[in-house]
């Protein structure tokens, strides 16, 4: 009896030592925590955050009212109305996201023809009010001018996975 508890004692007195090395070890690598608000981390390119419209570079927005985007979501967040323009194509006249009813599912942004839906690399849209989050064509289009940049930079670097 005296025999087993003294090999049970040695091998738990090895495993503290390996786990002390270990520990010792960890302590001089280099962190792999970010101070978050201050420092940012890498955002994948597929990333799903907050919705915007894009324009053409010309400044004509590209959304053709072909209403696929409002077909297809899930949970019934997107609405559109258009109108005939002088040339015979369709205009968006409104186009409203309920991002508090949004599941985030890119449904929209892989049914739009032009890529005039997507969703971008902002993740830090919180409000202070439930009506902040109701988003009609205009503050989608100001998301789109704003983020342009960045999303024109996710959707090349998707692109030959499409």
């Amino acid at each position: 009896m005296m025999k087993i508890s003294r090999i049970l004692k040695t091998i738990f007195m090895a495993d503290f030592i390996v786990g002390l090395i270990i520990a010792i070890k960890k302590i001089f690598k280099p962190k792999k925590t970010i101070n978050y608000p201050f420092e940012k981390g890498k955002i994948s390119p597929r990333f799903r955050g907050e919705h915007a419209l894009r324009r053409y570079p010309n400044g004509e927005e590209r959304c053709i009212a072909c209403k696929l985007c409002e077909a297809v979501c899930p949970a019934q967040a997107i609405t559109i109305e258009s109108e005939i323009k002088d040339d015979g194509s369709r205009k968006t006249t409104r186009y409203d996201i309920d991002m508090l009813k949004c599941i985030y599912c890119g449904l929209c942004e892989e049914s739009c023809p032009v890529d005039a839906i997507v969703q971008g690399p902002n993740f830090e849209f919180a409000t202070e009010t439930r009506e902040e989050l109701y988003y009609n064509k205009q503050k989608l289009l100001e998301n789109g001018d704003k983020w342009e940049t960045a999303l024109a930079a996710n959707l090349k670097a998707d692109a030959p996975f499409k």
